[in-house]
C-alpha cells in the first residue's frame, strides 16, 4: 500500500532519528513505575516549545512540568478513570479517526482520478475544446412567421454592427438574452462538442480562431458566435491536482478507507470480523509509525488529565463552598479594594411614600428576601410600582449609587420610577464575603488546590529522572 504523503514527509525528515530510536529508545525517566522514553519526552517537548535551541533552563523547567503531567495521569489510572465507558468510547473514536489517514488506499484514489480523467477526455472527444462568446435572441418554438422575421431582423442588425466593428462584449451585454453570459459580455467557459446544443456546436467548432459566425438558429433562439481560442484536452498530469480536489470534495478519502478495509477483510478471511481487522491494523500502525503511537499516547494521557484535573481541582474549587470561604478568610488581605464598593440594592419607586416604606422594610430583612418582597408584595398583580437593581457597585458604575451612597453628582430620575433609595452596606476596604470576589477567588483557590495536589502526588508516587539521558537531547 502506498503511504500517505504526510507519512512519507515525516519519515524523510526524521528517518535517521527514528532509526536510532528503534535501536535503543532510551528511558529518560520513570514515573509511578512507568518508563518514559526519549521519543515520548521529545515529542511532547517539541510540541510545547517554540525555541530552536534546547538550553538547560528550558529543559529543566519542562522536565518538572512533564513529571507533574505524568503524575496526574498515574493518579487517573489509579482511580481507574481509563476504564470508564465515556473514556473508552472517546479514545476509540479518535483512534479510528486518526488511523483512517494511514489506511487510505492511495493507489485506489489514483485509479479513480485517472478514471475521472479518462471519462472526461472521452466526453470531450477528438474535437477538443473551444472558447467563444455569443449573443442570443430567444425565439419561442411556436413563434409565428411575423415574430420570427422580427427577431431575425434584430439579429441581422446586431450582426451588421459587429461586422462594421462594434465591440462584441458591449453588444452582448446590451442585447443578449442569455443571462448566464450577457453580464460577461457573452463570454462562455471552455466547452466541448457534446456540451452544447448540436446546432450551436456545429457552428462553433467549424469556425477559425477570431472568426465571427453569421446568425443561425437553434432550439434556444437565434445566435451569433465569435471563437477566441481552441485547444485539445491537456494530459492527465496537467489536471491531476484539480481532479484530486474534485474527488476529495466528494469524500473519496473516506471511500478509499472503506476499500482498504474491505480488501483486508478478504485477506484475513471470513472468520475475522470487520472490527477485528480494524483493531489489528491500528495495532500495526502503532508499531510501524512512531508518530501515530505517540499521538495516541498523547491523546490517551490528555483525556485522563482533563478528567482527573476536573475532579481534583476545577470542579472541586467551584463546588467547595466551605473551602472557598476558609481560603478567603486566610487570604482576605489579597482581595482588598482599590476603592470602596457598595453592596446592596437600588430601588426605584413610583411614589416617595413607597420609597420610604421599601427602604424601612428591606433594611430589616436578609438580602435573600429582597427580590421576593419586591416581586410579590410591592409589584402586586400587573401594577409595577418599583424596579430594583442588586449588585456590588464601584463608584462610577451606577449614577444613583454615586449620588445616594458616595455623595457624588446627581442622577437622572428613572421614568415612571422617579424616587430612588438604597439598601445595603458600604465596604470601604475589604469584601464582606467570598461571594463578592468569587471569580478571582475561585481561580486562586484552584491554584492552591493544584499546588497541594502535586505535592501529594510527588509524595505518593516514586519519580526517577535520568539526567544523563536527558542531557543528550540538547546535543
Amino acid at each position: 500500500m502506498k503511504k500517505p504523503f504526510a507519512v512519507w514527509a515525516a519519515m524523510a525528515v526524521g528517518c535517521s532519528m527514528w532509526a536510532q530510536q528503534q535501536v535503543a529508545d532510551a528511558v529518560v525517566m520513570t514515573v509511578a513505575g512507568k518508563d518514559v522514553t526519549r521519543s515520548e519526552f521529545e515529542y511532547s517537548f517539541n510540541k510545547n516549545n517554540n525555541e530552536q535551541t534546547i538550553d538547560k533552563k528550558a529543559l529543566d523547567e519542562y522536565v518538572q512540568l512533564f513529571v507533574d503531567f505524568k503524575l496526574k495521569v498515574a493518579e487517573a489510572e489509579t482511580q481507574k478513570l481509563d476504564t470508564m465507558t465515556s473514556f473508552i468510547n472517546e479514545y476509540a473514536g479518535y483512534r479510528h479517526q486518526q488511523a483512517e489517514e494511514y489506511l487510505v488506499d492511495t493507489e485506489w484514489i489514483e485509479q479513480q482520478a485517472r478514471l475521472t480523467y479518462e471519462n472526461t477526455a472521452a466526453s470531450i472527444g477528438p474535437e477538443g475544446l473551444v472558447m467563444a462568446s455569443h449573443i442570443l435572441l430567444r425565439m419561442p418554438q411556436n413563434a409565428d412567421e411575423a415574430t420570427q422575421k422580427k427577431i431575425m431582423n434584430s439579429m441581422d442588425s446586431i450582426y451588421n454592427a459587429l461586422v462594421a466593428g462594434a465591440d462584441f462584449a458591449k453588444m452582448a451585454a446590451k442585447h443578449s438574452q442569455d443571462p448566464g453570459s450577457a453580464s460577461r459580455g457573452g463570454q462562455l467557459d471552455w466547452f466541448y462538442y457534446k456540451q452544447m446544443l448540436t446546432e450551436f456546436s456545429d457552428v462553433a467548432f467549424s469556425l477559425q480562431v477570431g472568426e465571427l459566425s453569421k446568425p443561425f438558429l437553434s432550439p434556444a433562439g437565434v445566435h451569433v458566435v465569435k471563437v477566441y481560442d481552441k485547444k485539445q484536452f491537456e494530459p492527465y498530469e496537467y489536471h491531476r491536482e484539480s481532479i484530486y480536489k474534485y474527488l476529495e470534495q466528494r469524500g473519496v478519502r473516506k471511500m478509499a478507507v472503506e476499500v482498504k478495509i474491505d480488501s483486508l477483510c478478504k485477506k484475513y478471511g471470513s472468520n475475522v470480523t470487520r472490527e477485528a481487522v480494524i483493531a489489528r491494523e491500528e495495532e500495526r500502525l502503532e508499531k510501524e509509525y512512531p508518530e501515530f503511537r505517540l499521538l495516541m499516547q498523547e491523546y490517551h494521557d490528555g483525556l485522563l488529565l482533563f478528567e482527573v484535573s476536573n475532579r481534583e481541582v476545577w470542579e472541586k474549587a467551584t463546588q467547595d463552598q466551605e473551602g472557598l470561604e476558609k481560603f478567603f478568610k486566610q487570604n482576605k488581605k489579597n482581595y482588598a479594594w482599590d476603592v470602596p464598593r457598595f453592596k446592596g440594592a437600588v430601588i426605584h419607586c413610583a411614589t416617595p411614600e413607597l420609597a420610604a416604606q421599601v427602604k424601612k422594610k428591606m433594611k430589616k430583612m436578609p438580602e435573600t428576601q429582597w427580590r421576593n418582597y419586591i416581586q410579590k408584595e410591592v409589584n402586586q398583580d400587573s401594577l409595577k410600582l418599583a424596579y430594583m437593581q442588586v449588585g456590588l457597585f464601584k463608584q462610577g458604575v451606577n449614577g444613583h449609587v454615586d449620588s445616594l451612597v458616595f455623595g457624588q453628582g446627581t442622577a437622572k430620575p428613572m421614568e415612571n420610577y422617579p424616587y430612588a433609595v438604597t439598601v445595603g452596606k458600604l465596604q470601604k476596604k475589604y469584601p464582606e464575603s467570598y461571594k463578592d470576589v468569587r471569580g478571582i477567588l475561585t481561580a486562586d483557590y484552584q491554584k492552591e488546590l493544584e499546588t497541594l495536589w502535586i505535592e501529594g502526588l510527588r509524595a505518593k508516587y516514586p519519580v526517577t529522572i535520568y539526567w544523563e539521558e536527558l542531557e543528550k537531547i540538547k546535543k
